[in-house]
């Protein structure tokens, strides 16, 4: 397929070099910031821009790969084209292109992206959605090309699923963070703590995540966790210790009755 594709951050980034070593041809890289296109254009072998104006509008498919509240002023400004558009947010409905084309769809990867880190996209799964059953074909024709896990979803369901991956990726590495600045203070390295996250981790790929759970919130172990929340000195945090324990605590509970 010839693909153009508008964004140029750490999602279109992995998804415009996979895409091209599968085969496709990406023509061109569009960003708001011209450095950013040339940055990616030149890993795949293709021109790029800064100016909507100057799109290709001969491409088979264009992938919005851009923040959610500017994608509908980018829409606005499109030239016409014959191409499918699709995007790639988990939480903007595949209504959005309907002003503006017939043929539209979503490409949603499950994965968190960073720029400088590699990623195995024949491993990731891969949520489509389209407008008709030609364009579903399409672009589970170009799924296959770069990953074999592919799954339809609506965007009705997707919102769900975007909203549940926040929580186990979004905030998780957030609380990762925080760990973090606890043992700076105190000279203690993070990579002590390496062992026990894949420990975790690696327990929920086996166990449902509520049997998996431990720690004192468990149990309510009101002594332990008192001391834990006067060692924090941050207010945030002694509210984020709280709010989670008793959630924990919570469903632990909802498992016995």
């Amino acid at each position: 397929m010839k693909i153009v594709l508008i964004g140029s951050g750490n999602l279109a980034t992995h998804l415009a070099i996979a895409l091209n070593a599968s085969g496709n041809e990406i023509a061109q890289i569009f960003s708001r910031t011209l450095e950013n296109a040339k940055s990616l254009a030149e890993k795949t072998g293709a021109r790029y821009t800064d100016d909507v104006e100057q799109i290709d509008c001969n491409a088979d498919l264009y992938i919005f790969s851009v923040k959610d509240d500017t994608l509908p002023e980018i829409l606005k400004r499109m030239p016409k084209t014959k191409g499918i558009w699709v995007h790639t947010a988990g939480s903007v409905p595949i209504n959005v292109f309907v002003p503006y084309t017939d043929n539209y769809g979503i490409i949603y990867p499950l994965q968190t992206f960073s720029k400088n880190k590699t990623v195995n996209f024949a491993d990731i799964l891969v949520f489509i959605e389209g407008s008709n059953t030609e364009t579903i074909h399409s672009l589970e024709t170009l799924a296959k090309s770069i990953s074999k896990n592919i799954s339809y979803l609506s965007s009705e369901k997707r919102q769900y699923l975007h909203l549940a991956a926040v929580f186990v990726c979004n905030f998780t590495n957030h609380l990762y963070t925080l760990s973090a600045e606890i043992l700076e203070k105190e000279d203690i390295p993070f990579d002590v703590l390496k062992p026990l996250i894949m420990e975790t981790a690696t327990k929920v790929m086996e166990l449902s995540p509520k049997a998996a759970q431990t720690g004192p919130a468990v149990r309510f172990d009101e002594t332990v966790m008192s001391k834990h929340i006067d060692l924090l000195t941050d207010g945030d945090m002694k509210y984020i210790y709280k709010i989670l324990s008793e959630s924990i605590y919570k469903h632990m509970l909802a498992i016995v009755d």
